[in-house]
């Protein structure tokens, strides 16, 4: 991460833990913090990416990709937030307590616990986040939140009609309402896969940026670095089932699939900058996508209203 400038990281602090073991998480995270001082910090502010970025570490940020931490205790959101947990998703592919995944056959959209717990976390600073979820509660949830809300790493359906990524109206109903869409590097979001190229990836950037505006546009890498295969069996399958369940474009594919060739790992940032650059991108607007826009949403929306 430093060698590829990242003063940032947004980390999946919970799948599908109970509150009592997305505390153990965040316990393993500690010890981490304390062992290596000189590479990361916590991340609870925007100014936070400020230290990092002066003394040459990394701002950790955490988030939940599943309510599953959350139980079906509403009070549970604030403690999460007070514990530095500043993202999480209303559903992680299959129907949750809040809204419906983007797995689902039908798709009723937010549930009335689902609308109490947004207005809960537009209350204290705890970001929406629709990456995994169906279009309708995706539209719901937008419209029901007082704050801007995200869909941190998908790509659009257009591009590449993957069951994950955003059908035009949907992202256009998240950012014309400030929030963000951060662009994964996930090969199966990807058109072409792991053989996706750079240019179309970026080109693809570009022509979002000239369907939405470029300012709540970035990156949302979905990036899994030196995790053994089994995080991927957790992430898909959790408890909620016992068959296996290898998830979109990979039903023979156990595991993480490979990277793009032009984007191995954290150290690759530099090769969007200059594909986004190669479009014809205007230097303000990738600065934006680069990282700015989302330092700015940060700023805007971690902190508790009133």
């Amino acid at each position: 991460m430093r060698e590829g400038g990242v003063d940032a990281v947004h980390v999946t602090i919970a799948y599908h833990e109970t509150f009592r073991e997305m505390v153990l998480n965040l316990e393993a995270w500690n010890d981490r913090f304390r062992c290596h001082p000189d590479l990361i910090l916590p991340g609870r502010w925007a100014s936070d990416i400020d230290i990092a970025r002066r003394t040459g570490r990394t701002a950790i940020f955490f988030g939940f990709q599943n309510p599953s931490p959350i139980e079906d205790d509403i009070g549970l959101v604030e403690i999460a937030h007070t514990l530095g947990i500043r993202f999480m998703q209303l559903t992680y592919n299959n129907q949750s307590l809040l809204a419906t995944g983007c797995y689902e056959a039908e798709d009723p959209g937010l549930t009335r616990m689902g609308r109490a717990v947004i207005a809960e976390m537009n209350r204290v600073g705890l970001v929406i986040d629709m990456s995994h979820s169906a279009d309708r509660s995706t539209l719901e949830a937008a419209e029901a939140s007082t704050r801007p809300i995200v869909i941190s790493h998908a790509n659009p359906h257009d591009w590449h009609p993957a069951r994950r990524n955003k059908r035009a109206d949907v992202i256009r109903a998240v950012t014309e309402r400030g929030g963000m869409l951060g662009f994964s590097l996930y090969p199966h979001h990807l058109k072409d896969g792991s053989a996706c190229s750079l240019q179309s990836f970026c080109e693809m950037i570009a022509r979002t940026a000239d369907l939405v505006g470029p300012r709540h546009l970035g990156l949302g890498t979905d990036l899994c670095q030196d995790q053994p295969h089994s995080v991927v069996d957790w992430m898909r399958v959790g408890r909620w089932t016992k068959q296996t369940d290898y998830g979109e474009g990979s039903a023979t594919q156990p595991g993480f699939p490979r990277m793009p060739g032009w984007f191995q790992d954290n150290r690759d940032f530099g090769a969007i900058e200059r594909g986004l650059r190669d479009t014809g991108m205007a230097e303000d607007d990738i600065h934006g996508i680069m990282g700015r826009n989302w330092y700015v949403f940060f700023e805007d929306n971690f902190a508790p209203l009133g």
